[in-house]
Parts: C-alpha cells; sequence; structure tokens
C-alpha cells in the first residue's frame, strides 16, 4: 500500500478524537442524541482545523446504525462502507472545480433520490465560496426545502464570500485555531504511535510553524521525521523549516540594539550568502524580537518560548541592558518593512534600509527615536557620564524638533529653600555686570535655553535645564529640582563653569542649584515665607 501522510493517517474517525472545537462537537453529538438533524449546515474556519474532517465524521454518525455517545461505532455495516468509500449516500463536492451552475442543477436533480443503505444522503461540498453567483442561485431553493433524506454541510475559508441567502439557510458553526499545547500533544501523540523520539523543543517549534493548524502540523511533522534518522532536535526542525541558524540571527539582533549597524550590515549579508531569502529573513529575525520582548516583560517567559536552554541565555544576555521603548520601536519598524517589501522592486534594499533605520536612531528624526536617546542619556547621566560622552548621543541638530516654550519663573513664594546649596560665583567678569529689573528677570531663564540651544549649543546643559524650577534671590539665579541626576550633571565643574558662563552673558553674576527634598518641612516653609515677605532686606535667620 503506497505511504500515507500523517494528516491522512492519523485523521479522527470520531467526535472524541477531534482536537478541541469542543462547541461545535457538543452541539453535533447533541443533535445525533436527541434525533435533531438540520438540513443544513456551515462549517467555516482556518485551514486545517477539522472542518472537513468532522463533516465526514457527522456523516457517518447520523447513519450509523448504532452510534455510541454519538458518535458512528465503526463496526456495523453502514459504518464499513461509509469508512471504505463505497457508499453512494456520502458525496463529496469540490466547489473550487465544480463552481458552475451545471454541477448545481445535477446536484439538485440527484437530491431528490432516496439513500441506498442510510437514513440521509449527505452531501458535503467543501470551498463552497468558490461557487459562482448562478451556481448558488441554482441551489439555493433545494437548499432551503430539501427533501427529507437530505443534508448539506457547507465548508468553506471565507465566509464573507457567501451570499446572504445561503447564510441564512444554515446552521453555521465557525472553527477556531488550535492552541498550540494542543498542537504539542498531537504531535506528541503521532510521534509516540510511529516510535519517532524527539526533544520537547523540537515539537514545540512544529507547532508554533503550524500556527493553529492540526494539518499543517502534521504535515510539518512528517517532514521532520524522514529528516531527522535518529532523534528529532530543534536544530533539525529549523533545517526542516529553512530558518537561519539561530546563533547568526541572535547577533544580527544584537548588533540592531547595541546600534551597531556596521555589524548589522554585515550579519544581513552572511546570512543571505547562505541562501537565505530575505523574507525568510525577516521573519526569522520578527520572531527573535518576539521572544526577546517576552522574555523582558514576562515573569513565565521560559514556559512562553519554550526553546534550549542556551538560546533562551542568550536572549536573556541581550535584552538584559536594552528597554522595552527600543525592542517596540526596532519591532514595529521590522513589521512595517514586512508590509512594504511585499511592492518593493527590489526587497534586499528595502529590508537593508529598516535594518539601517533600526540601528541608527541618531539618524532618525522620528519621535520615538528621540524618546529612546533622550532614556538612554538620562540612564548614563545617572551612573555619571561625563559631558564629552554625553554629547555624542544627543546633539543640536536632534534636539531642534522639539518645540520651544516659554518657561514661567517660579515666584519666590513658591520656590523651597533646600540643604545642599550648591553656589557659584561667575569669576572674574569678563563684562559688567548691571542690576536686572524685575521684569528682566521673568525673561532670563527663557534665554538661558535659547542660548544652550543655538548660539552655546550645548546640548546635554539644555536637556537638564528643561525641567528645572527657577527664581531669583536678590540677583542670584536659583535652579532647582528634584531628580539627584540632574542635580550631579548641573554641579559638575565643567557643566557648572559653562553655565555660569552663559549666564553672566545674560547679566547674571552667580547662580544656584538646589535638591528639592521630597517633602518640605514647616521650618523651612516659615523660613521661606518670612523671606518673601522681606524681599530685598538683609536678614539674618536663627
Amino acid at each position: 500500500m503506497a505511504y500515507l501522510a500523517f494528516y491522512r493517517t492519523f485523521r479522527p474517525v470520531s467526535f472524541d478524537t477531534v482536537v478541541r472545537q469542543e462547541h461545535i462537537v457538543r452541539t453535533l453529538k447533541n443533535q445525533i442524541s436527541t434525533g435533531k438533524i438540520g438540513h443544513a449546515y456551515l462549517f467555516c474556519g482556518p485551514r486545517g482545523t477539522g472542518k472537513t474532517t468532522l463533516a465526514k465524521i457527522f456523516a457517518r454518525a447520523i447513519n450509523c446504525e448504532s452510534p455510541v455517545d454519538g458518535s458512528p461505532c465503526g463496526k456495523c455495516e453502514v459504518c464499513k462502507s461509509l469508512s471504505a468509500g463505497a457508499s453512494l449516500d456520502i458525496s463529496e463536492i469540490d466547489a473550487a472545480s465544480n463552481n458552475g451552475v451545471d454541477e448545481m442543477r445535477d446536484l439538485r436533480e440527484k437530491v431528490q433520490y432516496p439513500p441506498v443503505s442510510g437514513r440521509y444522503k449527505v452531501y458535503i461540498i467543501d470551498e463552497v465560496h468558490m461557487l459562482t453567483s448562478s451556481a448558488f442561485n441554482a441551489v439555493l431553493k433545494t437548499l432551503e426545502e430539501p427533501p427529507a433524506h437530505a443534508v448539506f454541510i457547507l465548508a468553506t475559508t471565507e465566509p464573507q464570500k457567501i451570499p446572504a441567502t445561503i447564510l441564512s439557510r444554515c446552521m453555521r458553526f465557525d472553527f477556531k485555531l488550535i492552541p498550540q499545547k494542543d498542537l504539542e500533544q498531537l504531535i506528541k501523540s503521532v510521534y509516540g504511535q510511529v516510535g519517532k523520539q524527539y526533544e520537547d523543543e523540537a515539537v514545540s517549534a512544529i507547532a508554533r510553524a503550524g500556527n493553529g493548524s492540526a494539518r499543517d502540523s502534521l504535515s510539518i511533522a512528517d517532514m521532520c521525521a524522514s529528516y531527522s534518522g535518529g532523534k528529532l532536535t530543534y536544530a533539525d526542525v529549523n533545517e526542516v523549516l529553512g530558518s537561519a541558524d539561530f546563533t547568526a540571527i541572535s547577533k544580527l539582533c544584537e548588533s540592531i540594539l547595541t546600534e551597531n549597524a556596521a555589524a548589522a550590515l554585515s550579519g544581513v549579508e552572511s546570512i543571505l550568502s547562505t541562501g537565505k531569502s530575505v523574507g525568510v529573513l525577516l521573519k526569522d529575525l520578527l520572531n527573535f524580537l518576539n521572544n526577546c520582548s517576552v522574555v523582558k516583560i514576562c515573569k513565565n517567559a521560559r514556559e512562553i518560548v519554550n526553546i534550549p536552554q542556551e538560546s533562551y541565555n542568550r536572549i536573556e544576555s541581550i535584552v538584559s541592558d536594552c528597554d522595552g521603548h527600543k525592542l517596540l520601536r526596532v519591532t514595529e519598524i521590522l513589521a512595517e518593512a514586512e508590509g512594504d517589501m511585499r511592492y518593493a522592486l527590489n526587497p534586499k534594499i528595502t529590508f537593508e534600509t529598516a535594518v539601517l533605520k533600526c540601528a541608527m536612531p541618531s539618524a532618525d528624526y522620528n519621535i520615538d527615536a528621540l524618546i529612546g536617546r533622550i532614556a538612554e542619556l538620562e540612564r548614563q547621566i545617572k551612573n555619571g557620564v561625563t559631558v564629552k560622552q554625553a554629547s555624542k548621543l544627543i546633539t543640536e541638530e536632534d534636539v531642534s524638533p522639539f518645540k520651544e516654550e516659554k518657561r514661567q519663573s517660579v515666584p519666590l513664594s513658591a520656590a523651597p529653600v533646600n540643604a545642599q546649596p550648591t553656589v557659584f560665583d561667575s569669576a572674574p567678569p569678563v563684562r559688567e555686570v548691571r542690576m536686572l529689573n524685575e521684569g528682566e528677570k521673568d525673561g532670563i531663564f527663557t534665554k538661558l535655553i535659547r542660548l544652550l540651544r543655538t548660539t552655546r549649543k550645548n546640548a546635554v546643559l539644555f536637556t537638564l535645564c528643561m525641567d528645572v524650577g527657577n527664581f531669583f534671590e536678590g540677583d542670584k539665579m536659583v535652579l532647582t529640582t528634584d531628580s539627584e541626576a540632574v542635580y550631579k550633571g548641573l554641579t559638575k565643574a565643567d557643566n557648572a563653569s559653562f553655565l555660569a558662563d552663559t549666564l553672566l552673558e545674560l547679566g547674571v553674576g552667580s547662580h544656584e542649584v538646589r535638591l528639592k527634598k521630597k517633602g518640605e518641612s514647616e521650618y523651612d516653609k516659615a523660613v521661606r515665607e518670612l523671606k518673601s515677605n522681606f524681599d530685598g532686606i538683609d536678614i539674618e535667620i536663627r
């Protein structure tokens, strides 16, 4: 006998062996048990989820002489003839090749004849959405009022293409995609029956590749069983699926996330030189990034990803220094490139452009790229990065897309006086410092921000000063912040000197940086209010 593929050899023959679809199985079994058999059914859903299989089981069950819990017994003469395909009471019609009006007229004439051996004459019309409008019209009346012995089962993957007049005459059952855990159990059961040894990670990889389809999963499992002579491994499955090497993909992803554009392009060329297509490489890269996101966010990531421990540890090391925002940005860029590649004349250039965009956020003026770079700058400032190093992250051109907003000076009555003040005097003065009036003081901070962004071009100080409070105590400008990282950045010797020199250009002879406490004591509040009431008068508080 010729070899039968796994999905044919292990096709379910009873309701109990159907993988999931419990909501449909229970309804059909109850109809058989109570004898309330409908005249028209519509089975719709993704491919490989059991539509045609359930239709055949249901057709045998309603004709079985002694069904067992709604399922065909498989022992009576009717079941044996139906299983052998020798019965004339079950007709399977492929609507993809028999979609004309003549075929439907022929069906309409034959349906009048009674069944030969069973109680019902069942017509299974597969891919029914392929019928023409005339063919639907030809079968419409028969479908609405068929003979008592006739049952129609229509199967389709695209129910939206079926006319509403047909839909309204059928009992509709929507099949769902099969969860990965159930597919894994199915594959393990099949491998157990054929005596094939396997790794759990290999079975998980097959189930993921099946995308919720039992038929697709079994077809891949069949290929993998033929490929591997001994124990089926995770690497064997990747070879069968044509996926790129895990090590190469991990290096490519690491180069992208660490913003090493040269290494990223070299990695792309190296993988493509092995014969992998651009589409397969992009799909593998997106799957790897998805695993990275799961490992970064989920507590039970080890169970969800289900890959060899060595590979899992590799992913953990890659995402340890990567924030979730960067992962999201890279994934979105590559997902968009996947759609663009369908219409590109040169998909390779489209893909490499997307890789460069991912690995070079400094050349991307998208707001997501800027947010990611500012977050990296904040992290480095918190860790004590030098100004020279931080300047490489953000330049004046990078922050230019931000709109300049006028900052209101914080009134003295609302500004806390804190411990640990740091005062910087601009000495020696390079120009005469005149007394500023109150109106001029109100606009000093806005002018300071503008100078740092344009003329003075110090992106680090510009970023640090964006979120500080400000007010004047006499002729001294006070900058306040509750961020320890910002405080340390502003009080560094080189930053403080640069800031003092800039303020001197604006007529401010000295400034002070204060680290605000989380809460203000009653004493500090009283001192602040007292100084506010006697503004301009030299008082000493003991």
